[in-house]
């Protein structure tokens, strides 16, 4: 029931996943769409692959996870109950992993923009700009476009935003819309329809590029903050009704898949689906959605973990909301894996129980345990048990090389909310269903999923 370290080939394949380990910013094309039979794919690049606008050859894959550690827990605070009514369609600004091609308008304009499973509404920077943050690709010019269209105060886009979200400018009977962040980032501006041009689409699926007439997205005349230069906006790919995969539920039958990787050598992408993924003969594991608000963030049940063959229930021991339905969220955008922190100290003892390595400190002092690593090492599996899904997640998923010779679990505590992180999802097939509302898991390579 573990994994070997033997010559160290396990800790090789994390220092290549840690390469790429802020999951959640990856580049997206997006193809453009009518009704599709099969759906159609993107790519998705790792903000720290050499694919990505923001790779730094100069950074280590040791200083890439403490960056990627530091998103995660600056990223946690939009999920937490003070902030929700705040921050519907949050994003931490910095903090996405991953980044999106996408064209608006006609004629075509490319936005990059940062693909985020926990934001409902699209929104990109526009002209004029009372005050934008500093953006290097061109901004978006809605004048410019002959198939922009401004949304009316009290329509059906206008009212599917969250009544603290939206304002009506009654002088021009136009809805805007109004979002503040956890970091004080903002973006305000406009809600209008548009086309959409997504991505370049993989010849086995569709032989040219789909678009999608009137989709609701904000265009931003005022926003500012922590956001990354390289980028135009936010690109929503959560389970409210703004969101892209919502709006286009009808051409992709409400299914949308991901398959993550580390990038190796030879900068391979990742890939995001849209419609029926594959037919696969590897056998998936389901699990139901959870309805809970905010309807934006993918919200499943958590049942118990297993350190080996030692299953340890979810939720002993603490507070009754680690054992309700929905007591974990679904998140591409989250590095780390958080979990309920008074059962974490049982997890903690568990792992100490089966790793038979000294036990030694982070020395940044994050991260908890870490063990010394050596060819020899044996990491176990560990099993996230969620309602009627068994993930088996391999010592990659769970383990990180911090420094030479040193390890540490990337499973972290938390004290109020629990998020399923891109790391522990890496070589799964994670399908989303949102009209059956399960999500699904099927062990995948990733690096064959083109």
């Amino acid at each position: 029931m573990a994994s070997t370290f033997g010559n160290c080939s396990v800790l090789s394949s994390v220092v290549l996943l840690i390469m790429c380990i802020c999951l959640t910013q990856w580049l997206l094309v997006f193809p453009v769409a009518k009704t599709i039979p099969n759906g159609f794919s993107v790519d998705l690049i790792h903000r720290d692959s050499p694919l990505s606008p923001l790779y730094s050859p100069l950074e280590t894959p040791f200083v890439r996870f403490y960056n990627a550690y530091n998103r995660s827990i600056s990223r946690i605070n939009r999920f937490r109950p003070s902030y929700s009514e705040a921050v519907w369609s949050d994003i931490m600004a910095s903090g996405g992993e991953y980044f999106m091609n996408i064209s608006i308008g006609t004629p075509p304009v490319l936005v990059l923009g940062i693909a985020d499973t926990g934001s409902d509404l699209t929104w990109v920077q526009c002209k004029p700009c009372e005050e934008c943050y500093r953006q290097k690709p061109p901004l978006f010019d809605p004048m410019k476009s002959s198939t922009y269209k401004s949304v009316q105060c009290g329509s059906g886009p206008c009212n599917a935003l969250d009544s603290s979200d939206r304002v009506c400018d009654q002088e021009q009977n136009t809805c805007k819309y109004s979002y503040s962040y956890g970091d004080r980032s903002f973006t305000r501006g406009n809600v209008a329809l548009e086309k959409f041009t997504i991505g370049a689409a993989n010849s086995t699926r569709i032989d040219s590029p789909v678009s999608f007439p009137n989709l609701v997205f904000g265009c931003g005349h005022k926003n500012g903050g922590t956001f990354d230069d390289v980028g135009s906006g936010i690109i929503g790919l959560g389970g409210g009704p703004l969101s892209l995969v919502k709006q286009l539920s009808k051409s992709i039958h409400g299914k949308f898949s991901y398959c993550l990787q580390a990038p190796d050598s030879a900068a391979k992408s990742s890939k995001l689906i849209f419609g029926t993924a594959t037919d696969s003969n590897v056998v998936s594991t389901s699990t139901p959605l959870v309805d809970r608000d905010p309807s934006t963030y993918y919200y499943v049940t958590l049942e118990a973990i297993s350190v080996g063959d030692k299953k340890l229930a979810y939720g002993r021991g603490s507070a009754s909301s680690a054992t309700e339905e929905g007591n974990i969220i679904i998140d591409s955008g989250t590095t780390l894996t958080f979990l309920e922190s008074e059962f974490y100290n049982s997890l903690e003892s568990a792992l100490e129980e089966a790793i038979e390595a000294k036990r030694v400190s982070d020395p940044k002092g994050l991260l908890s345990p870490c063990f010394e690593a050596d060819k020899d090492m044996d990491l176990p599996i560990i099993t996230f048990h969620f309602s009627g899904a068994d993930v088996k997640l391999q010592p990659w998923n769970t383990f990180a090389p911090v420094q030479d010779r040193m390890v540490c679990f990337t499973i972290v505590p938390s004290n109020d909310i629990a998020i399923f992180g891109n790391l522990s999802q890496m070589d799964f097939l994670v399908s989303y269903d949102l009209e059956e509302r399960s999500v699904s898991f099927t062990p995948t390579d990733c690096t064959k999923n083109h």
